[in-house]
This record gives C-alpha cells, sequence and structure tokens, in this order.
C-alpha cells in the first residue's frame, strides 16, 4: 500500500511517499481503507521534532512511528477475532493517537475500536477526517468550565484553528458570548461562524484590555500564568488546549495550587476519545449546529505541499489529505 512516511525529523521535506505492508489488525482493532485524513499540531510537531518532549515520547534519534497521521476517516475492511463493534463496510471516523502508533496518512490503518465512532450519513469523509481531535478538544475545553450557562462570555485564542472552529460554533449554540481571537487573515470567517468579536492578535493584547471572561481556551499559550488569570472573572477558568512548553507546564503547576485556594480553575485540557464525545460531535453535526471547517483538501501526492501550508500558519479550520485523486 501507499504511505507517507519519514525516519529522520525535519521540515515537510523529509517525508516521502513510498510502498509498505498492508497491516493486520491484532485482536481488538479494525483495518480501516483510509479515505481521508487531516492535519494536527501533534503530526506537525512529531515531524520537526520539536518541542523536545517530542523526542523523548516518540524517539529521541529518529521517530518511532514512521507514518504520521492522528485523524482518519474511511471504511472498514476487517476486523480482529475479539473486535465486535464495527463490521466491514462501516464508515467509520477517529483519531488514532491512542494505542493504536498513529498511521492516517496511508491507505489502509489499523485502530482499536474504541479509538473510532461511525460516521454519520450525511458527513463527508472529507468533514469525518477534519473532526476527531479539533472537535473532542473543543468539547473537553468547553466542558472543563464546568455548567455552560447562557451569557456567559467566552474567549479563544487562536480560534481560527480546527479546534477553535469547532467550540465558536459549540458555544454560540450554548448561547455564549463569543470572542475569537487570531490573525487578521482568519478573523473574517471567525465572524461567519457566530463569534460575537473578533481579535487581531497582532494588533490587540486581550490580557491588557480590561476585559474579562468566564472561560478562557488558549491553543498558542504564550503568556504568562498572571497576564491569563487577570483575564478571568472571578469564578472564570482558563484552559490550555496548546501552546509553548515553557508556559504550559508552569500553568498547570500554578494552576492546580491557585484552583484549590482560590474560585478560579487554571490548568490543561486533556484530549482523550471517548464514545460520548463522538455521540455528542455526531449530533451536533446532525442537526446542523456544528459543521467542519476545511480551508484545502490535498491527494495524498501533495503530502510535502500540504505540511508545508500547514507550517504556513495562514490556514482556517482544518488541513485535509485525501487517498484518492487530486482535487
Amino acid at each position: 500500500m501507499k504511505s507517507v512516511v519519514y525516519d529522520e525529523y525535519g521540515p515537510p521535506e523529509v517525508l516521502s511517499i513510498a510502498e509498505v505492508e498492508k497491516p493486520a489488525p491484532k485482536d481488538n482493532e479494525v483495518l480501516v481503507k483510509v479515505h481521508a485524513a487531516s492535519i494536527n499540531s501533534m503530526d506537525w510537531d512529531m515531524l520537526t521534532g520539536k518541542p523536545l518532549i517530542y523526542r523523548l515520547l516518540f524517539g529521541a534519534f529518529r521517530p518511532k512511528h514512521p507514518i504520521l497521521g492522528c485523524d482518519v476517516a474511511g471504511v472498514v475492511e476487517a476486523v480482529g477475532a475479539k473486535a465486535a463493534l464495527f463490521r466491514p463496510g462501516d464508515e467509520v471516523y477517529g483519531d488514532l493517537s491512542g494505542d493504536s502508533g498513529f498511521g492516517g496518512f496511508a491507505e489502509y490503518a489499523c485502530a482499536d475500536e474504541n479509538l473510532l465512532a461511525r460516521k454519520p450519513v450525511g458527513m463527508t469523509f472529507e468533514q469525518a477526517a477534519a473532526t476527531p481531535q479539533a472537535g473532542l478538544l473543543a468539547l473537553k475545553g468547553l466542558q472543563f468550565h464546568g455548567r455552560i450557562r447562557p451569557g456567559q462570555k467566552l474567549l479563544f485564542n487562536g480560534a481560527g484553528g480546527g479546534a477553535g472552529t469547532f467550540a465558536v460554533q459549540m458555544a454560540k449554540f450554548m448561547g455564549m458570548e463569543v470572542t475569537g481571537v487570531d490573525s487578521a487573515v482568519k478573523l473574517e470567517t471567525l465572524r461567519s461562524l457566530g463569534a460575537d468579536h473578533v481579535i487581531d492578535y497582532t494588533r490587540e493584547d486581550f490580557t491588557k484590555n480590561g476585559k474579562r471572561y468566564d472561560l478562557i481556551l488558549d491553543v498558542v499559550a504564550h503568556r504568562s500564568f498572571f497576564d491569563y488569570r487577570r483575564s478571568l472573572t472571578p469564578h472564570g477558568s482558563f484552559g490550555v488546549i496548546g501552546g509553548a512548553v515553557g508556559r504550559i507546564i508552569p500553568i498547570a503547576l500554578l494552576g492546580q495550587v491557585m484552583s484549590r485556594l482560590g474560585n478560579q480553575k487554571m490548568g490543561i485540557v486533556v484530549h482523550s476519545p471517548d464514545k460520548e464525545g463522538y455521540d455528542q460531535l455526531n449530533e451536533l453535526f446532525e442537526t446542523g449546529k456544528v459543521k467542519p471547517v476545511i480551508d484545502k483538501v490535498f491527494p495524498l501526492s501533495r503530502i510535502v505541499e500540504a505540511f508545508r501550508y500547514f507550517g504556513e500558519g495562514r490556514f482556517k479550520g482544518k488541513i485535509v489529505i485525501t487517498m484518492g485523486i487530486d482535487k
């Protein structure tokens, strides 16, 4: 089968397409014929080997996982001896970054059946591939606050990416007042998704404008713990979804202390695929309340170009890779 492989850390140019052996499902796995996959920040970090923690986790000198790709959508082709949730022919999608070892940028991928969900009939494979990690992170982030009440104020820093575009739609459905922060090129997209206010981060620092929010979610955390804290209401919450490790660690440590001593809650939004989360995402999609935002679709043959585009940071929503013809 055709697969995107790499054997050293570096820029997108270290990626290549090769013929590799088609995987076989273990007892609790299913074999998926992949129709589409999408690029996540985790893929970029594993490609470049930065920050250093990724080398500690996934190979100090060379990658442990030669095939990248977390989010996939496709059709079940075979099931393992003990797999009972799916049958051949089922259309599924999911995040492989659990215990299956990635592998989404290939014509076939094996996954633990518990990492997958049934794809809604009205959802395209491209939309399904854009949904798992970003959609679940958005859900977990909004749940980080506890019970959402209409009228509460949400600020999402880095709102123009995958998780942010999902969160903006979900928060508006929940009746929140939403502020999206990102680069100027993404602000119109945020408005089209329902954001009440938008901020160009190159022109305004939201931690210094005097406004306070009930919930702040941040995928590019690079400010200090105290900057975020002063932007929260007295009972507000701040959840880190991504960002610089040097900032995330202090926020995680100080956040635990401050969350116990005060009324504000600060910490890391933990990503974990689960059936309940996928059920919620499917319901939101089927009822028309949430739709994945896809910037561009690339065929597998243009994977280097797709990663270059991702690295530029100008994309809105998700970048999707298809296994078929050029689009």
